[in-house]
């Protein structure tokens, strides 16, 4: 294979390499990867998404920074990679959500916008004009099969999972969560091993450069205030064995 034939691969959106790559596929992959990293548990009676908000200056307003995203009052959406398009996703995923309501009178199910969203990924890996969405997605929330959990990546896969990450230091944070993760967490549970495992991966953070959401069928979906995720952060901190022991 000479160089340009190379060249060509490494450019098309819609080409297989000899060994059955996609290279624009595995580059939007690596976009995620430098990310900040953004977290989902499943528990018995919610979900929890929990992220770093990773500010590029100090004048920067860190509000202004959205990892977490509503869709729906059941359903929400947390993000790593191109911020760009992580709101291209996010719009699609909200118009999804209504227009099932229009058109049914009830929620979506989060299985079914999980695959309207990973439709509209795939697409981008066929078609020529257009580039992989560089961001990956975990959506989260109640239908009426109980809380649910799904991991989308740039190739338009869809994942079910009980916890795990997407973003920078994916490989500490699931680890940590593998260890830590149980069945019976509740959803309090559930935002303290959230925010114990972002914590896993950074050295220190501030409750103001995290955020955290619930998803219950009580409440819906509820973000978590500052104060509350400084207490958490405080139980995280107490939790960790001191250097004299």
């Amino acid at each position: 294979m000479n160089r340009n034939d190379q060249q060509a691969y490494d450019r098309g959106t819609s080409l297989y390499s000899p060994d059955g790559r996609i290279y624009q596929v595995e580059y939007a992959r690596e976009a995620v990867k430098r990310g900040a990293p953004s977290v989902g548990v499943r528990t018995s009676d919610g979900v929890v998404l929990a992220a770093q908000s990773r500010a590029g200056s100090s004048l920067m307003v860190q509000e202004s920074i959205e990892k977490l995203h509503k869709l729906d009052e059941h359903v929400g959406a947390a993000s790593a990679g191109h911020v760009a398009d992580a709101r291209k996703l996010v719009d699609f995923a909200r118009r999804e959500s209504q227009s099932n309501r229009l058109r049914y009178g009830e929620a979506i199910g989060i299985e079914t916008l999980t695959k309207e969203i990973t439709d509209l990924i795939q697409e981008n890996t066929q078609r020529g004009g257009t580039r992989p969405y560089g961001a990956a997605l975990l959506v989260g929330g109640i239908d009426a099969t109980g809380p649910r959990l799904f991991g989308t990546d740039p190739s338009g896969t869809p994942h079910e999972w009980k916890a795990v990450a997407i973003g920078g230091g994916r490989e500490t944070i699931q680890d940590f969560l593998e260890e830590e993760y149980s069945e019976e967490l509740t959803l309090e549970d559930g935002v303290s091993v959230a925010v114990g495992a972002l914590m896993s991966e950074l050295e220190e953070a501030e409750a103001e450069s995290l955020s955290v959401a619930t998803i219950s069928e009580e409440e819906g979906f509820q973000a978590l205030t500052t104060e509350e995720i400084a207490a958490h952060l405080d139980d995280v901190d107490t939790d960790e064995p001191s250097d004299d022991e």
